[in-house]
Parts: structure tokens; sequence; C-alpha cells
């Protein structure tokens, strides 16, 4: 399902333990590593596709976690037409994508990264919140920036008494050459 520009409705996932570190997947039998993603079906809102999503993917059930946050707006990235099917090279260009904060509210183990038949990732770790955008592959490190530091003020107001302070945004540094 594309939407008239050509663009797949997708949610991005967040999810985060008790030390604002981020849930990375690596995706199976591949050395990229990502976010959890994934289509919306026809009918479904995008949280309920963001819920079904999550477990597919990870395993886990609306009681494991706590939504903290979702972007305002769609987020949107374009595919390099070389990883584009043949078939729908001209109609599809990206992927436009709402993107939810959760707090994990359960444990590491219930974590589980074959409840589908068809699993998307064959291991996963805790990163540093920012640390994604080091390692995410280029055309899609703009929407996770974006969502990022749109969902990070969330992190500070689930702290009980506000102890913990938001992460430090990000800041992009230019390289300056030959000086």
């Amino acid at each position: 399902m594309l939407d008239r520009e050509g663009y797949r409705p997708n949610v991005g996932i967040i999810l985060c333990n008790a030390r604002n570190e981020v849930f990375w997947g690596k995706r199976i039998r591949e050395h990229s590593w990502q976010f959890p993603q994934g289509g919306i079906n026809r009918g479904e809102s995008p949280e309920q596709a963001m819920l079904r999503e999550l477990y597919e993917e990870v395993g886990l059930r609306p009681e494991h976690v706590r939504i903290l946050g979702r972007t305002r707006d769609w987020l949107r990235y374009n595919v390099p037409t070389h990883w584009v099917r043949r078939e729908w090279r001209g109609s599809y260009k990206g992927q436009k994508q709402i993107w939810f904060l959760l707090r994990l509210l359960g444990r590491d183990s219930d974590v589980c990264l074959r409840a589908c038949d068809h699993p998307e990732f064959d291991a996963w770790r805790w990163n540093d919140y920012w640390s994604p955008l080091d390692a995410v592959i280029e055309f899609k490190r703009g929407v996770y920036e974006m969502a990022l530091n749109e969902l990070a003020r969330y992190l500070d107001a689930d702290q009980p008494g506000g102890r913990r302070a938001p992460p430090v945004r990000r800041e992009k540094v230019l390289k300056v050459e030959g000086g």
C-alpha cells in the first residue's frame, strides 16, 4: 500500500530500558542493525501496527511496555533506486513513518526474537540513546535523527521525581578540511 507520493506507511519503534538505552536489532543473516519497524496494514492505526510489529519482531506484548510518546507527523526517507524491486521502480520512493518511544516494563528475558515464523532479527543489544545514528544505514540516518531528537523530551518526563536528565542532544560537527 503506497500513498499518492510513493511512500509506504510504516511505524518505527524506539524501545528503551530504565537506563534510557535503546533496543538495537541485528537484521537476520546480515551485518546491519536497526530499530524495529514495519508497515501499517490496511485498516490499522499506527498504534495498532506498532504493537503488532513489536510482537512480531521483538516478542513483546502491550503489558511489557508503556508508550512514552510518538512523533507528531510522518517522517520520510527515500530508498536508493538500486535497493527497490524492479517492478516497484517508478512508483515506490520509500517509507513514511510514525515513530513511537516505548519504555520496557518487563525484563530483558521477555524479549523473544523468534515469536513469529519470519524473524527480522537474529541478535539484539542495548545501546546508548544516540549511538544508532553512527551505525544505521545512511539513507535512514536523517529520519533516525529527527525521531530521536523529537522523542528525547519524553524520557525525562517518565523518570520518577525527574531524577534522570534527558540525553544530551546530538549536535552535528562539521569537519573542516585543510585547516
